[in-house]
Order: C-alpha cells, then sequence, then structure tokens
C-alpha cells in the first residue's frame, strides 16, 4: 500500500504540469484516473519511440509522466459522457486539471458545480496565471507554457553566460515546479480535511511559482535596487561556486567556505592563496584572479582525478550527461532509473524514477502509463453496477 492509497483522483491534465502532479500522487499510491479528451493526450504521440509506433503506441514523454494510471475517454461537451463524469466526482477525493481559466465551466463543470455534487471534493488547478478564484489579474485567460513562465518569471533573464542571451532553463521547470507546489497545495487540502471534513480549491500558476523559484534575485531587487542579471555557473555572493574546465570535459567546485577553500588550495598545492584571501570577501573581490588559478591546475587534470582529489574534503563533482547518469551506482541504489513495459516494443524502456523516500510506504512507480481508455469498462462498469446495487437497494 502507498501512503495515498486511499484517494481517488480525476485527472483531467495534459502536457507535463499536470500530469506530472499527478504522477507523484500515483508513484505513492492514489488511484489515478486519467480522463482524456476524444483523442487523448495530445503529447500521446511525441517521440521518443522504441520501435516505429502503432496506432495505440506511446512515446517516452507520455511514459514518463503518465505511469501507473488508469485512463478512461469522456467528451465533455457530451451529456452521457458528462453524467458519467459527475458519477465518478460523487466519489472522488480529488479533482484537478490544467485547463485556461474558464475551460470548465463552459461545461457547467466548474468547482462550484462539482462541489455541490461532493462538498468534500477538492479541487485544484495549475494554469499559466492562476485562477480569478484566488487572486485575479489580467492574464488570466492567456495561453501559457513553461518557456513563456521561464521568461515572465525572471528565470531566463538570470540563467546563461554573462555576454549571452538570456537562457532557458533545459527541464521544463515552470511545469514541473508548479507541478510540486500543486502536489503539495493538495495534499495540504486532504490533511485540512481530514480535521475539519471541508473540501476546498487549489491553485497553482506557472508564473507564480516561477517567481517563487527566482527567490534570490527577488530580494537583490528589493536589498540593492538593482535587477541581477546572468553571470554563467558562478554565484554573486560566493566564491568558489563555479564550474571550472578539466582536461575531458568539467567539473564544478564548492569550495566557498573557509574550511573547504583552505582544503582546496591545500590539494592544489597553493596554501598561499588560502593565507592571502582568509575571507569572503577578499575571495570574491579577486574572483577572477583566483579563478585562474584555480583552472591552470583543473585544466591539466582529467574530471576523474580532479574528483578523486577534492572528494571528502572539496565539495565537487563531474558534470553528467544522461549516459554518465545510466552507469553511476548511486542513482541505481536510489532507484532513480526503473524499467517500464512499453507497449508495441520487445523489451522494456526505462524512465526517472520517484525521488520521494518513505521508510514505510515508499513511493514507486506501478506501471506503465496507460492506454488510450484502457480502463473504460473498468471504471465506467464498476460505477454501472454501483449505481443498480444502489437501485436494488
Amino acid at each position: 500500500m502507498g501512503a495515498l492509497s486511499n484517494l481517488r483522483v480525476l485527472d483531467l491534465t495534459q502536457v507535463l504540469a499536470g500530469p506530472y502532479c499527478t504522477m507523484l500522487l500515483a508513484d505513492m499510491g492514489a488511484d489515478v484516473v486519467k480522463i482524456e479528451r476524444p483523442g487523448g493526450d495530445f503529447i500521446r504521440p511525441n517521440p521518443p519511440f522504441v520501435d516505429d509506433p502503432d496506432e495505440e503506441a506511446y512515446g517516452g514523454y507520455f511514459q514518463s509522466v503518465n505511469r501507473g494510471k488508469r485512463s478512461i475517454e469522456l467528451d465533455l461537451g457530451d451529456d452521457d459522457d458528462r453524467e458519467a463524469f459527475l458519477s465518478l466526482v460523487e466519489k472522488a477525493d480529488v479533482v484537478i486539471e490544467n485547463y485556461r481559466a474558464g475551460t470548465m465551466e463552459k461545461f457547467d463543470l466548474g468547482y462550484e458545480t462539482l462541489r455541490e455534487h461532493n462538498p468534500q471534493l477538492i479541487y485544484s488547478s495549475i494554469r499559466g496565471f492562476g485562477d480569478p478564484r484566488t487572486g485575479e489579474t489580467h492574464r488570466q485567460g492567456q495561453p501559457s507554457y513553461d518557456l513563456i513562465a521561464q521568461a515572465l518569471g525572471g528565470v531566463m533573464e538570470i540563467t546563461g553566460q554573462e555576454d549571452g542571451p538570456p537562457t532557458k532553463v533545459g527541464p521544463g521547470i515552470g511545469d514541473l515546479f508548479t507541478a510540486t507546489l500543486n502536489c503539495i497545495g493538495i495534499l495540504a487540502a486532504v490533511n485540512h480535511r481530514e480535521q475539519t471534513g471541508e473540501g476546498q480549491y487549489v491553485d497553482t500558476a506557472l508564473y507564480d511559482s516561477m517567481v517563487s523559484m527566482t527567490e534570490r534575485a527577488i530580494y537583490q531587487q528589493s536589498y540593492t535596487g538593482e535587477p541581477p542579471t546572468r553571470q554563467g555557473n558562478s554565484h554573486p555572493t560566493l566564491f568558489p561556486f563555479d564550474a571550472f574546465e578539466a582536461a575531458d570535459g568539467h567539473v564544478v567546485i564548492a569550495g566557498f567556505g573557509t574550511n573547504h577553500w583552505t582544503a582546496l588550495c591545500e590539494e592544489i598545492g597553493r596554501p598561499d592563496l588560502a593565507e592571502e584571501y582568509p575571507d569572503r570577501e577578499s575571495r570574491l573581490e579577486n574572483r577572477e584572479y583566483l579563478r585562474e588559478e584555480i583552472s591552470s591546475w583543473t585544466t591539466e587534470r582529467t574530471a576523474e582525478t580532479i574528483c578523486e582529489t577534492l572528494e571528502g574534503r572539496v565539495p565537487v563533482a563531474p558534470v553528467q550527461n544522461t549516459e554518465d547518469i545510466f552507469a553511476d551506482s548511486h542513482v541505481h541504489d536510489r532507484d532513480m532509473i526503473v524499467p517500464v513495459e512499453q507497449p508495441g516494443a520487445g523489451r522494456e524502456v526505462e524512465i526517472a524514477g520517484n525521488p520521494i523516500k518513505m521508510t514505510e510506504t515508499p513511493p514507486r512507480v506501478r506501471g506503465r502509463a496507460p492506454l488510450l481508455g484502457e480502463h473504460q469498462e473498468e471504471i465506467l462498469g464498476d460505477e454501472t453496477a454501483d449505481a443498480e446495487t444502489a437501485a436494488d437497494d
């Protein structure tokens, strides 16, 4: 049993933010019913594929964030399908959607309507700019994606090389961080309901989440009156805290603490630097010179040699690609790469595991992502049977 095995979640989300949130819930044991529009989540056909896809196949994108869920296909504009959805709502704990604000209201399935059918329901939304119920703004109703959120929220302005353009963070952090915050909000609402019996509306916005994630830049603006900008891999107030070139790649060194700085200088054969620049202020003031001195040592050595020399005394790590990650025993010891069945393929595929670790109810990947409507009869058939039983009684 998972920690959330008592919860049923109706998942109306698609693409990344919503599915990642409900994936976390499914990994922790919730029964997540993915309710897909006719034709299904439009990332189902996104590559990569193991083999040439058949009609029902889905790619790695869909597999990764929809594992462990059940799927049904409903057209909320159809009267019968709308009634089927409402019958599921009556027994659900959570409904989550990531449409534009006002979309569910067009089907007369907004929070207020669903609450009439289930007063204890927790209704959660993930939108680019939030929902009017929690704070109305002029941006609501506009479409938004991760790239938009990273740009508006200040992430791109502080990411990239100092002399380069604003740069998007590689993973879709606008989606992923928002999804994680939404999951936290849902679980907080569940806890509140356990104490009071009250459901509520949970809302997280991509833009809001990116403002929260740029945390350091926000307080810097307030304290200094100057907008922070890009400075590569370095840190505005700490040194060394940067990436350094090795003979065969790059390493990162975070030796800004005096104890780590002293150890770093000893290991590279430059104890004089620790004596001459003993505090944070002197190291920051002379960071360019010190960076050159450290680089003259790292560029003559492989990343492996650098790490072997410094590990245990100075925070250090190689900059890894995914091939390196797959070869790292730590990742496998922590169950962070897990195999799942891939429909239509002659082999399993591997996806990222769950980073939340628990001793009694450990989250885990509970099977592959579903085919479109794979559980239609199983889920809606149960509802029909329950209704017939109630009528007989």
